[in-house]
């Protein structure tokens, strides 16, 4: 990339800051990172004249995407958790190569992987800055870390006490983790308790002070009520799915819990495709609006949809206190039927729930940028930041189907579709 300036030209823009798309714009790139940004004669007047030249035509150009939850190591074709860790660590490497390809076809240019057994998440990540595979740039957790038993304990990173919690935390860190990823309650591994927290308060604080001591954030997932309060009392950066689950798996909003978690800052990623079944809801969709749909199909959308609309009035409900900055899209990818290249799905639940596709937007770049901790590199088009970018065929600050029509990706300046 040495001495590499590429001009990106396009028909609108928009730049992770604003809500709304400028015209004829252009984007001036040299060795990967963002030299100036603005109306395409004024670029041009400072593009040396050896650059490269990439007019992309009627397109609008956009930060790339960041996923701030996925499971790279698991398929997401259908399959059920054990039947997915029956594979090897080489198959499960196999996996995420492709899984990795499929998000940055989607425009996804960073992703936060969330949990994956041994070493299989920091060999993907190796593989990637080796570039002996093409994807997204990639934080790793590496292994959960679980009570006894818990949420994905077959990754082993099992920790009960605050002295494991510290020992597991170190070991991460030491295995090359980016951030730390902690299961405070049940969830769909087979045993657990989704509506009961796993680890108390001192448990977690412990986890917590020493990730930060290495300059690492925290990562918790919460499907219940209760680990939600644990989470933010622990000091948890960020919070993963919130459901307000209550232990006799209703989800009860609880308007305290909310007011806790606008006073403590934490990021929260709410996960919505994967509460609802998003996937096949799209699919039944489909085939409702082109009239080849039978008739217990029917019955099954209509069935989806209003246990969808639970989930969803929860989180309308949090954007009622004031949260909607806070709010950070993750696909969860990888686990049951949620393939990957999809972080549109997520932003059209947003919407769903009152976002603008501006905002959506925003949420998925610089919001997302901002709670991993990479604002200052990535989230934004402005000078000095990497040059990930993506094309879409439509306006997304207003038109939300345009989420789903990439047709340029570009990392660090160089177009990888």
């Amino acid at each position: 990339m040495s001495n590499h300036t590429v001009q990106i030209r396009a028909a609108q823009l928009v730049d992770g800051i604003s809500t709304s798309c400028k015209p004829n714009q252009a984007v001036l790139v040299t060795n990967g990172r963002i030299e100036a940004v603005g109306g395409q004669e004024e670029i041009a007047r400072q593009t040396p004249p050896d650059a490269q030249i990439i007019d992309l035509g009627d397109v609008c150009l956009a930060p790339g995407l960041i996923d701030g939850h996925t499971h790279l190591s698991l398929a997401g074709d259908g399959r059920n958790y054990v039947q997915m860790f029956s594979e090897t660590d080489e198959m499960m490497v196999l996996t995420g190569a492709m899984n990795l390809q499929r998000h940055l076809a989607a425009g996804i240019t960073t992703l936060r992987e969330h949990g994956a057994r041994n070493m299989v998440g920091f060999t993907l990540k190796e593989g990637l800055e080796r570039g002996y595979i093409p994807g997204p740039r990639a934080l790793v957790s590496g292994r959960p870390i679980t009570c006894t038993g818990g949420h994905f304990h077959m990754c082993n990173e099992t920790a009960d006490g605050e002295a494991e919690m510290r020992r597991s935390v170190r070991r991460l860190v030491h295995d090359g983790a980016d951030y730390i990823k902690i299961m405070a309650s049940g969830g769909g591994t087979a045993g657990t308790i989704p509506g009961r927290a796993s680890y108390s308060v001192a448990e977690l604080h412990a986890a917590v002070h020493e990730a930060h001591h290495f300059h690492r954030l925290t990562v918790a997932h919460c499907r219940a009520k209760e680990s939600m309060v644990r989470a933010v009392e622990a000091g948890i950066d960020l919070m993963e799915h919130a459901e307000f689950l209550d232990p006799d798996g209703e989800l009860r909003f609880d308007p305290k819990l909310a007011e806790m978690m606008v006073e403590s800052g934490i990021w929260i990623s709410p996960t919505l495709q994967a509460w609802t079944d998003y996937p096949r809801i799209v699919e039944l969709r489909a085939k409702r609006d082109t009239d080849t749909i039978s008739a217990d199909e029917a019955i099954e959308l209509q069935q989806m949809e209003t246990e969808a609309e639970v989930r969803l009035d929860v989180m309308r409900r949090m954007l009622d206190y004031d949260l909607r900055d806070r709010i950070v899209p993750g696909t969860d990818s990888g686990v049951g039927n949620l393939a990957f290249g999809h972080l549109d799905y997520d932003l059209q639940l947003l919407i769903e729930v009152g976002f603008t596709p501006a905002e959506a937007l925003i949420s998925a770049t610089r919001i997302s940028a901002e709670a991993i901790g990479m604002a200052d590199e990535i989230g934004t088009i402005a000078p000095k930041r990497i040059a990930d970018l993506v094309a879409f065929d439509g306006d997304p600050t207003s038109d939300v189907s345009a989420f789903s029509r990439v047709t340029a990706v570009f990392q660090a300046g160089q177009r990888v579709k």
